[in-house]
């Protein structure tokens, strides 16, 4: 037979639910159920049966978008399960303030976000927040005595608090991390510094204290614009002549420009009407520019262009360089002065060497020294020696 090429399907067909109103939505597999927005489900999930709400019907998305494993739904919600949900929300509101007392009686560095309640009743989660590690071993007995079931306390950060409790941000819109966002992206504050905002904490961090996840987003845009503009205090040649940039605006793409004639005058130029000579603040071993030079090139060598007065029209804007009428400039060669003769050093005299010392004849063995010598820390033996007579 034949083997038959089985390639996987470029669309899934899914649902949007969520599990509780204003949380993340999740995609699930309708499993041949026809769902509408609004309508109450229970499905499947990594903690057992849940119930959620359908915020988009059936509706297809590229498989790369699919988070594995796709858990599928079970069923529409009965009347049974709306009050098994009704009370499960009375007994999360109970659990958060029985906790909270428990809390404050046994005087632990801890405070509680939320409390959730399993759907088939098998477990209670209580979320807080803490400084430093918590012994809730106490605690756990306690609630467990009331409640008699599984009680599970999770440590979470200020940023998984404000993804579950939500708000609004400075822009009026719901938080990023708790209506979109899948995970947290790296911010630091090297972000701010390159989108030119201020540095001050309370503007440029989130409510929940750390950086905005929103200065992520247009990080790629500012590090592009950054290699087509030139720094500040850059020596440019502009339609008006030379001079200094004094301020950049990167998403106008124009410079600011102190003419070097003028000092007094500061004039506005677009990105692609200047060229760069030197990109940044002068160094002390920089060379001066002469006025016959030409901008830096690609290769970042100076070259010398030919005086013409239709030079000005081969100015290449995007790339910061003239056309490929430069030449590049050779310095002369230097007139080669006479080398004096190396003087060499006289070859050192081989070393005389010493007289061998005289050997002296070694004196004949004597008859005291041919006698073995006793060996020196001789440990004694008192077992072999022979016992005393006895005396009378």
């Amino acid at each position: 037979m034949e083997e038959q090429n089985i390639t996987a399907p470029e669309s899934v067909e899914v649902v949007d639910i969520q599990f509780r109103p204003g949380q993340k939505v999740y995609f699930f597999d309708p499993a041949g159920l026809t769902l509408k927005q609004g309508d109450h489900v229970i499905m499947d999930t990594a903690r057992g049966p849940e119930f959620g709400i359908c915020t988009a019907g059936n509706h297809t998305i590229p498989q790369k978008d699919v988070v594995a494993p796709l858990r599928s739904i079970l069923r529409l919600a009965t009347d049974k399960d709306e009050r098994i949900v009704a009370e499960n929300r009375a007994k999360e509101r109970k659990a958060h303030e029985i906790c909270l007392q428990k809390i404050e009686n046994l005087g632990l560095d801890m405070q509680l976000v939320s409390v959730e309640c399993a759907f088939d009743s098998s477990k209670i989660l209580f979320f807080f927040t803490a400084d430093e590690r918590v012994d809730f071993r106490e605690l756990v007995k306690n609630l467990a005595s009331i409640f008699h079931t599984r009680i599970e306390l999770r440590q979470i950060g200020v940023r998984d608090k404000a993804k579950m409790v939500g708000g609004l941000g400075i822009c009026g819109r719901p938080f990023c991390c708790a209506s979109f966002l899948e995970d947290f992206q790296p911010v630091s504050i090297k972000m701010a510094k390159t989108q030119n905002l201020s540095l001050n904490p309370t503007k440029i961090s989130g409510t929940c204290g750390r950086l905005m996840c929103c200065l992520k987003y247009e990080q790629d845009a500012y590090e592009d614009l950054l290699r087509r503009t030139p720094k500040e205090e850059s020596f440019v040649d502009t339609p008006e002549g030379r001079g200094t940039v004094v301020e950049v605006s990167l998403l106008r793409q124009k410079v600011k420009v102190r003419m070097e004639d003028a000092p007094e005058t500061v004039s506005v130029f677009a990105n692609e009407d200047i060229a760069v000579f030197r990109n940044g603040k002068a160094k002390k071993n920089d060379p001066p520019i002469p006025d016959d030079w030409a901008p830096i090139s690609g290769s970042g060598k100076r070259v010398r262009r030919e005086k013409k007065e239709e030079d000005t029209a081969f100015l290449d804007p995007i790339k910061f360089r003239y056309r490929e009428e430069s030449v590049v400039d050779e310095p002369a060669p230097e007139a080669e002065k006479p080398q004096r003769p190396r003087r060499r050093k006289p070859a050192p005299k081989p070393a005389e060497k010493a007289p061998e010392p005289k050997q002296e004849p070694a004196p004949a063995p004597t008859a005291e020294a041919e006698k073995p010598k006793k060996p020196q820390n001789r440990r004694r033996n008192y077992h072999h020696r022979k016992p005393k007579a006895p005396q009378n």
